[in-house]
């Protein structure tokens, strides 16, 4: 059976890095973007990360530019944007695409094992809901994420708990992951 340790990915500098490091803790593995309406998502991500990374919680940081090209930039930039503005101390990964062809193994595999399931209700979502499906044509069936900041929270086997939209509540985020800590 196939768990997230199954994956080797890039580091900020490009170097492999196999995500088998992180065996045995809790992770949030989310994809970001500095000019995305979602960005101060990173202040309460990285809140969490400090409280909980000593009971064993990660959070992995992709980059990725494929939603209305929100995070243009390279990814020492996007770090240093994200480490002087939000002070994020959590891994970030090289910049990578979350969908199409040159997606990302890593995140095909996560969107398989919890797809969309929606944005939810509400004005904004609906309104997020057609953007997205405007901007993800161009991927057909391999537009594995909808929008920037969608996070998928790993239990410590390595297994897809769950999947949280960027509209899903952050305090709800906190519980779930704390939950399973």
């Amino acid at each position: 059976m196939t768990t997230v340790y199954d994956f080797t990915v890039k580091d900020m500098d490009g170097n492999d890095v196999s995500l088998e490091k992180y065996k045995g803790k809790v992770l949030l593995i989310v994809n970001t973007a500095t000019e995305c309406g979602f960005t101060p998502h990173y202040e309460p991500l990285e809140e969490m990360y400090k409280d909980l990374k000593d009971e064993g919680f990660e959070i992995l940081d992709f980059p990725s530019n494929q939603f209305a090209n929100q995070a243009p930039d390279s990814t020492e930039e996007i770090h240093s944007f994200c480490t002087l503005k939000f002070g994020t101390e959590f891994p970030q990964f090289e910049k990578i695409d979350v969908n199409g062809e040159s997606a990302e193994p890593l995140f095909a595999y996560l969107a398989s094992e919890k797809p969309f399931e929606g944005f939810g209700k509400g004005l904004k979502n609906v309104a997020l809901d057609q953007f997205a499906k405007h901007n993800n044509k161009k991927f057909g069936d391999k537009a594995y994420i909808k929008w920037n900041f969608t996070k998928f929270l790993i239990d410590r086997d390595g297994k897809v708990v769950e999947r949280f939209e960027p509209t899903y509540d952050m305090d709800q985020v906190r519980k779930e992951v704390e939950a399973i800590l």
